[in-house]
């Protein structure tokens, strides 16, 4: 029994970072986006495309983080030492930006608050991205407890994860506002996608070929059988959604664009869940050695098996009924 709860947890989790990933990504991007809009007007579009649902976004965020405290308690305690700088930058950073989401449809000094949303939101992306990268790269563990120094984060390697997430989260707010607006928003933000969309082939291709040589199980899990099945496979389907990507765009396609942009981060997550696998915390820390007593597993799953599934549904609701086009004078139509 702990080893299936500890592992439909590990599944939970998971799923809840994906998640987050998919919906505040493209949310992030259009932050990231702004300071490369033609005009105030534009900028205001570009916002109210996400007013409705970007604070929901952001509730997969919690539910990742307060799960991984609630039920990997070890994980929790190793990580947080280790990535604190990382994961403080990001959450002020996304404290500053949704303030400034607020405060810039009230304040006379709309030019602070697009820096200030501009800020928050590529500060946010870059950080979380190179704690993915430091995750990917190993905690050094010592009896159960973090022992690396506290600038062990910052590498080249986190930092091109870092620069790839951020790439990556303007491509999804790029596509994203493809398929919701229209008119000059949406022929800039086509041209812009084009770029962009090489710019994170580029990079994930680099990711994905120095990930292995960061650990010796990477590098034998990806490149001896049967993983290497998989090492053919996700390039394979990572192609499709390339094919896919570019096509939607030639052909002034609304949604392929955005879509694709999403397989191509599924794709790239289910890489990283490939490499991890049975690691909660690699190089040495198991999903059933940082999980917490069975009680704690099963009493939280109850939780979680009503919670999820309104979140899920509240989720979904919003977007029905959000969906459409944005008017640039009036909001959604």
């Amino acid at each position: 029994m702990p080893f299936d709860l500890s592992f439909i947890w590990a599944g939970l989790i998971a799923f809840a970072v994906l998640t987050y990933v998919i919906l505040d990504g493209f949310d992030l991007g259009i932050g990231i986006l702004f300071p490369f809009a033609a005009s105030d007007s534009q900028r205001d579009q570009m916002m109210n495309s996400v007013a409705p649902v970007w604070d929901g976004n952001e509730t997969w965020l919690i539910l990742g983080g307060g799960g991984l405290f609630a039920v990997f308690p070890l994980a929790y305690a190793v990580v947080m030492p280790a990535l604190y700088m990382p994961i403080i930058l990001m959450l002020l950073a996304l404290i500053f930006r949704g303030v400034s989401f607020e405060y810039r449809w009230r304040s006379t000094h709309k030019p602070l608050w697009d820096a200030a949303f501009f800020g928050g939101s590529a500060v946010a992306a870059i950080c979380q991205g190179i704690a993915l990268g430091a995750l990917v790269q190993g905690i050094e563990i010592e009896n159960r407890a973090y022992v690396g120094g506290w600038f062990d984060w910052l590498t080249p390697f986190s930092l091109t994860t870092g620069a790839a997430l951020a790439v990556g989260y303007a491509l999804l707010g790029a596509t994203w506002l493809i398929a919701k607006t229209e008119g000059s928003l949406q022929a800039r933000m086509r041209r812009y996608a084009f770029g962009l969309g090489i710019a994170t082939l580029v990079l994930i291709g680099a990711v994905s070929l120095w990930t292995p040589f960061q650990d010796a199980v990477y590098f034998e899990r990806w490149f001896s059988f049967p993983g290497s099945l998989w090492t053919m496979l996700v390039p394979a389907v990572m192609l499709l959604l390339t094919l896919s990507f570019f096509s939607g765009l030639r052909n002034h396609h609304d949604f392929q664009p955005f879509l694709s942009a999403l397989g191509m981060f599924v794709a790239s997550f289910i890489g990283i869940g490939i490499s991890f696998y049975p690691m909660m915390v690699p190089p040495a820390l198991t999903i059933e050695e940082a999980a917490a007593p069975d009680s704690s597993l099963a009493f939280t799953l109850v939780g979680a098996a009503v919670l999820v599934p309104l979140i899920l549904a509240y989720t979904a609701y919003a977007y029905w009924v959000f969906r459409g086009k944005v008017n640039p004078d009036e909001g959604y139509h």
